[in-house]
């Protein structure tokens, strides 16, 4: 029995490392925020990420919850360079700050199950309304794909009831 402790301490080890630098995952919801807010604002230069904060990954049998605060900070790059990777960043421009959350699946490659992006400027997704607004659109995204939702599938909800006994 002795011999089995070290792996565990070498998860644990593994577990506080990843709590320092952003999952797989969470690097993907970043990426697709990044995108969501390149692709809709219609601002002629690129945001980049300045920061992540508060990001919170939960796994339940459905899936992995992603819930994180982007801020991001709008650089010198315009929306149509292909060259990304120096891009000063503008520091007196607006900096909005997206909270985002997302469900993935439990597959290989996890597909987004839903998701829920609010960004604007920091100041404002403070405010009570808008804070309370989105806890309850990402209670909702992270209980996509949980067992309850077998009532929002009535073609396969119907067949299993029908069945002979």
């Amino acid at each position: 029995a002795a011999g089995m402790r070290f792996p565990l301490a070498l998860c644990l080890g593994l577990v506080a490392l990843a709590a320092t630098s952003p999952s797989p995952l969470q690097r993907r919801v970043v990426r697709e925020v990044l995108d969501y807010v390149n692709g809709r604002s219609n601002a002629q230069l690129l945001f980049k990420e300045q920061a992540v904060e508060g990001a919170v990954e939960r796994e339940d049998p459905s899936g992995t919850f992603v819930q994180l605060r982007v801020s991001l900070v709008q650089t010198s790059c315009k929306k149509r360079t292909q060259q990304r990777q120096n891009c000063r960043t503008l520091e007196n421009r607006r900096k909005p700050t997206c909270l985002a959350c997302y469900k993935f699946d439990n597959s290989n490659v996890p597909k987004v199950l839903d998701k829920y992006q609010n960004c604007g400027p920091s100041h404002q997704l403070a405010v009570k309304e808008f804070k309370h607004r989105d806890e309850v659109e990402c209670r909702a995204v992270e209980e996509a794909g949980k067992s309850s939702d077998a009532l929002y599938l009535p073609g396969m909800y119907a067949f299993s009831k029908g069945l002979p006994a």
